[in-house]
C-alpha cells in the first residue's frame, strides 16, 4: 500500500532528525537516491551517461540544496551538469558541493533567460528543483517565465521533479501554473498527498518514493493507494460449501425507457464481478431487455423491501421523471443496506446519509450535488482540488464518495481517503460508469460485512466502505487497462470493460506476496 502524507506530516517527522544535528544527512541521502533515479532512468531509456547534459534549476531553499548536491554526484558519474539559480541566494553547502564537482553555474535574470530556457529545452535531462513541500502560491517572475518557456519547448529530454514539481500544492494536488510536467517525481521519506490527487497528478509523472529515514517518525497518512497485495488480499473468494446466496445477492434499480442499456451494463458489471446472485427491479420494458442480455439476472417485481438482498445499486440510467425508480432508489437508502448509488438517484437522495451509501460521482455530478446542498462549487472548481471536493462532499453528506477521473479518489464522511489511478483514458467512454457500478455493488454485497481482511492491513473497520470502493475502482481501471491491450492499445467499449473483469480478477487473486490464504465471502442473511 501506498501512504502518502501532507507536506506538514513530512516537515514534523523530521523534526526529531534535525533536533538531533541530521539535517545535512537528510539531504544527502534524499540527494543520492534523486541522482540514483535520473542514472536508472536514464539508462532504461539506453542513454549513455558520460557527457549528457543535465541542467538543475535550483531555488533558494532545501529543495534547490536537493538538487545541488544530486547534479553533484550525477558530475561525479560523468554528466556535464549546469545549475539554473531562480532565486537571489542558493543552498551554501549544495552550491558548494556543485561547483567543486566542476559544475557551471548561471543566474537567472531576464537579460539570460531567453539562453538558459533554450539550453534547458535542449539538455538530456532537466531536474526541477525550485520549490518544495512549503511552497504556496506557486512561480512567479523570471522563475515562471523561464519554467514556462521549458515547457514549451519541443525538445526537451527527460524531466526529474525533485519531491514535487514545482507549483504543485504538497497537500491538495491543486496546481498554480505554470508548472514543468515531470516524467519522473522523486519524492522523499514518503509520497505527498498532492501527487496522488489531480490535477497535480497530471504533472507528477511515475512517483518514485525514496527512504531518508524519517519513516518512523510519519504519522497516519492522509491518503492511502491500494496496491497489488492489498487488493489481492481483498478479493473475496467463495468457501467451498458456498451457495448463490452465501456469496451475496445484489439488488438493481437502474435503467429507464430513455436509458435501458445502464441497467444491462450494471447487471453485467455485478455478474462479472462475483456476486452471487442479481435481482433487478425496473420497468417491464427494460427488465426484457436484462433477461435477453444477462439471462442469470433474476427480473423481480414488487417494492425494495419485498426483495431481499445484501446490497442495492440505484441509480444508472435514471432521470428526474422515473418516479417508481427514484421511489425505489429512496426506500433502498432506507433500507440500511449497503447501497452503490449513481449517477440518476444523486438528486433524489437525503440531505445526509451514512458511509455505508456509496456515492459515484464524476465531477459535474458532485459539482450538481453541491449546488443542490447550497455550496456552489462548479465543475471547473471540483476538477481544480479534486481531493478537497470529495473529502468535502462526504463530510457534508455523511456518505462515502468515489469521484470518478483519471484519478479517481474515494473520501469516508470523517476524511480517509483512498486514490486510485489504474486506468486508461479509453474509460471514458458511455457506460463505463454504470459497470464501475456493478462492481462496487458486488463488492459490497459479499465483503461489506466481513472486517477481518481490513483489520489484517490496518483499515478500520468504518473505513471498509471506502476501502471496498477503492477496490471496485481499481478493477474496473486494470480490466479497462487490459480490454485496451487486447485491442492494440486502442479504445474499449464499456461493454468490453465488463467482459474483461473476470480475467482481470483472477490475475489480480494472484498478486498477493503475503502467503496468506484467500479470504472466503460470508455474506450477512438476506433481508
Amino acid at each position: 500500500m501506498i501512504s502518502a502524507y501532507t507536506g506538514t506530516q513530512v516537515r514534523a517527522a523530521e523534526e526529531p532528525l534535525l533536533a538531533d544535528g541530521l539535517g545535512d544527512v537528510l539531504m544527502q541521502r534524499a540527494a543520492h537516491g534523486l541522482a540514483n533515479a535520473v542514472v536508472h532512468e536514464f539508462r532504461a531509456r539506453g542513454a549513455r551517461l558520460n557527457g549528457a547534459s543535465v541542467v538543475v534549476l535550483a531555488g533558494k531553499g532545501n529543495n534547490g540544496g536537493d538538487g545541488l548536491y544530486a547534479a553533484a554526484f550525477l558530475a561525479a558519474r560523468g554528466m556535464r551538469t549546469t545549475a539554473v539559480l531562480t532565486g537571489d541566494s542558493a543552498h551554501p553547502g549544495g552550491l558548494a558541493a556543485f561547483e567543486r564537482a566542476g559544475g557551471r553555474v548561471h543566474r537567472l535574470t531576464e537579460a539570460a533567460l531567453p539562453q538558459l530556457a533554450a539550453e534547458a529545452g535542449r539538455a538530456d535531462v532537466v531536474i526541477d528543483a525550485i520549490l518544495g513541500t512549503g511552497a504556496k502560491g506557486g512561480l512567479r517572475g523570471d522563475a515562471a517565465d523561464l519554467v514556462r518557456a521549458v515547457a514549451g519547448s519541443n525538445s526537451r529530454g527527460l524531466v526529474v521533479a525533485c519531491d514535487l514539481p514545482s507549483g504543485v500544492d504538497a497537500d491538495s494536488g491543486e496546481v498554480a501554473e505554470p508548472v514543468l510536467p515531470a516524467d519522473l517525481t522523486v519524492t522523499f521519506g514518503g509520497a505527498k498527498a498532492g501527487l496522488l490527487a489531480d490535477p497535480g497528478a497530471d504533472h507528477a509523472g511515475r512517483v518514485l518514493v525514496v527512504p531518508i529515514g524519517i519513516e518512523e517518525h510519519l504519522p497516519r497518512p492522509s491518503l492511502r493507494r491500494l496496491g497489488d497485495d492489498e487488493l489481492a488480499r481483498l478479493l473475496p473468494h467463495p468457501a467451498r460449501r458456498a451457495h448463490k446466496y452465501s456469496r451475496g445477492v445484489l439488488g438493481v434499480v437502474a435503467g429507464s425507457e430513455h436509458y435501458p442499456g445502464a441497467a444491462v451494463l450494471a447487471c453485467r458489471g455485478a455478474l462479472a464481478a462475483g456476486v452471487g446472485m442479481v435481482r433487478y427491479l425496473g420497468p417491464p420494458s427494460v427488465a426484457d431487455l436484462v433477461r435477453q442480455a444477462c439471462p442469470e439476472v433474476v427480473c423481480s417485481t414488487g417494492t425494495v423491501a419485498e426483495n431481499r438482498v445484501q446490497a442495492w445499486l440505484v441509480g444508472s440510467g435514471m432521470g428526474p421523471r422515473d418516479h417508481e425508480q427514484l421511489t425505489r432508489a429512496r426506500d433502498a437508502i432506507a433500507s440500511e443496506l449497503p447501497v452503490v448509488a449513481d449517477a440518476g438517484a444523486l438528486p433524489a437522495l437525503p440531505a445526509m446519509l451514512a458511509p455505508h451509501v456509496v456515492l459515484t460521482p464524476h465531477a459535474g455530478e458532485l459539482a450538481s450535488l453541491f449546488q443542490r446542498l447550497d455550496h456552489g462549487e462548479d465543475r471547473e472548481a471540483v476538477e481544480a482540488g479534486t481531493l478537497a471536493a470529495v473529502r468535502h462532499a462526504a463530510e457534508r453528506t455523511g456518505a462515502t464518495v468515489l469521484l470518478k477521473g483519471a484519478t479517481t479518489l474515494v473520501a469516508a464522511p470523517w476524511g480517509t481517503t483512498f486514490s486510485q489511478a489504474d486506468g486508461t483514458p479509453w474509460l471514458a467512454t458511455a457506460g463505463s460508469g454504470d459497470v464501475l457500478a456493478g462492481v462496487i455493488g458486488a463488492l459490497l454485497a459479499q465483503a461489506g460485512h466481513d472486517v477481518e481482511p481490513f483489520r489484517d492491513l490496518g483499515i478500520d473497520d468504518d473505513d471498509r466502505w471506502a476501502a471496498l470502493a477503492a477496490l471496485g475502482a481499481a478493477l474496473h481501471g486494470r480490466a479497462g487497462r487490459a480490454a485496451s491491450e487486447k485491442a492494440a492499445g486502442g479504445p474499449i467499449a464499456a461493454s468490453g470493460i465488463a467482459s474483461t473483469i473476470p480475467e482481470t480478477w483472477g490475475k489480480v487473486s494472484m498478486l498477493s506476496n503475503s502467503g496468506t490464504r484467500k479470504r472466503k465471502s460470508h455474506s450477512q442473511p438476506l433481508r
